[in-house]
């Protein structure tokens, strides 16, 4: 017989039995509600017993953790102080469970003691069994770094089926620095979720500026606005949707903060500062830039003022499109919008730069530029070229060299997805808003050859 049968079979027992009780315990003296009542309480016991008898193949609705916390209302003064001292208490547990200086020390020795000849040039190499050896000496707190899979990730081609040591303690020694600086920023996390707001980060790098050696020639006046320059680069590549908030997690794993880090390096050489965002030069030049183009000396920058940003050929049409798009007070940008728009256009190979930039030449607001939006980039570029004495280029051999570097899926609409895959979205930008950048292009072959010109006259010398 089937399963279903049974089943069947099953439910038309117990509706005979809740049938019978209902009729022998009937009294005609009982009110129709009364009635009603009894027949559903006889109705639910014999229904949850007939359903305990029946044989579940799932039961773990019966055991489901608690996955939601309630976060304590404003008003829970008491409950809100109990979550921060329990999360402090949690985060010093945490913070005495990674090795100190001492302890770090203390493993180098052991490493260097247990090496396994022989050596590969300077390099001193471990095997498995000194690994495993070592391991357990170096103590409790060490357990978690030697296991087999730490080992076989650090594997490569060595002969004798050893890791380097040298690999091996700059791995111990990343993961015990990611542990520290993800305990240092959940210290600033006021929500307690995992995530810091522009408030939570400000705080964080205006503590550290103490801390970084390249940082102490910046007068204290300057700090709020170096302070400033340097959260906006998180956000604007780690907030994209604007929403306020950053992920511990996200900013632990983006390069930044290896970046600012690096400031502690007193023998920092001139050009990494240069290159470097968070730097006092580099600060120093942005807010420097924006004062020089603050004409009126009122802190902020109209578009005019704007216009004479970097080459001072970036097109009217897409300033009008900043202004439009972009956060502004009373038609003018404060340096906070100014950032943004730095950050943008001096990194337009980034994902999150080219989303800047998309959404101000997505006019139509359709998520893909088409023929239309191409031009009416264009053709602000060809009126500069008539200002400037050039011949004018046909828009129509421009879009086809468009389409042809970006090589969107419709082959009628450029979508941001389209403009990040093709590599090309540095340069498609640049030939749609500055005539520097559209000239540069234009005449890259020129310019090539001009190099390679220098080049041999170099090698001659």
């Amino acid at each position: 017989r089937s399963s279903a049968a049974v089943a069947a079979e099953g439910t038309m027992d117990w509706k005979r039995s809740l049938r019978g009780r209902l009729a022998a315990r009937r009294d005609p003296k009982k009110s129709e509600q009364e009635l009603k009542d009894e027949e559903m309480e006889l109705f639910t016991k014999y229904y949850m017993e007939w359903k305990g008898g029946r044989k579940s193949g799932n039961t773990s609705y019966t055991n489901i953790p608690r996955f939601y916390y309630r976060l304590p209302a404003e008003d829970e003064v008491l409950l809100q102080k109990l979550r921060e001292e329990s999360r402090a208490v949690f985060l010093q547990r945490k913070s005495r469970e990674l090795l100190d200086n001492e302890e770090l020390q203390n493993l180098w020795f052991l490493l260097d003691k247990h090496q396994t000849s022989p050596m590969i040039g300077e390099e001193a190499m471990i095997n498995y069994e000194n690994f495993l050896k070592v391991g357990e000496k170096a103590g409790p707190k060490c357990k978690q770094f030697f296991t087999a899979k730490i080992f076989a990730k650090l594997l490569h081609n060595d002969p004798y089926g050893r890791i380097s040591i040298m690999q091996f303690f700059n791995y111990v020694m990343r993961k015990v620095w990611l542990h520290q600086t993800r305990i240092g920023l959940s210290l600033y996390d006021v929500a307690g979720q995992g995530y810091l707001r522009e408030s939570d980060l400000e705080n964080y790098i205006l503590e550290l500026i103490p801390t970084l050696p390249q940082l102490d020639g910046l007068e204290k006046s300057f700090y709020s606005f170096y302070v400033c320059t340097a959260v906006r680069k998180f956000f604007f590549f780690l907030d994209p949707l604007r929403t306020g908030k950053i992920k511990i997690q996200d900013i632990l794993a983006c390069s930044f903060l290896d970046d600012l880090l690096e400031l502690r390096d007193e023998e920092l050489s001139k050009e990494s500062q240069e290159t470097n965002w968070f730097s006092a030069p580099s600060a120093l030049r942005v807010y420097g830039q924006y004062l020089n183009l603050d004409k009126d000396h009122n802190g902020m920058l109209s578009k005019e003022e704007l216009s004479r940003y970097g080459t001072g050929t970036l097109t009217n049409i897409f300033l009008d499109r900043v202004f439009q798009e972009c956060l502004t007070y009373d038609g003018e940008m404060d340096y906070k919008t100014y950032l943004d728009f730095v950050l943008a256009l001096e990194n337009r190979k980034e994902p999150a730069a080219l989303q800047y930039i998309f959404k101000l030449l997505d006019i139509e607001n359709k998520g893909y530029l088409n023929v239309f939006s191409l031009n009416y980039f264009f053709r602000a570029i060809q009126e500069q070229m008539k200002i400037h004495g050039q011949e004018p280029v046909s828009f129509q051999d421009v879009k086809d060299e468009i389409f042809d570097m970006v090589k969107p899926k419709d082959p009628y609409k450029i979508s941001l997805q389209d403009l990040i895959n093709s590599s090309q979205g540095d340069t498609v930008t640049s030939i749609l808003i500055d005539l520097n950048g559209f000239w540069t292009y234009e005449n890259r072959e020129v310019l090539v050859a001009s190099d390679n010109d220098n080049t041999a006259d170099v090698d001659d010398t």
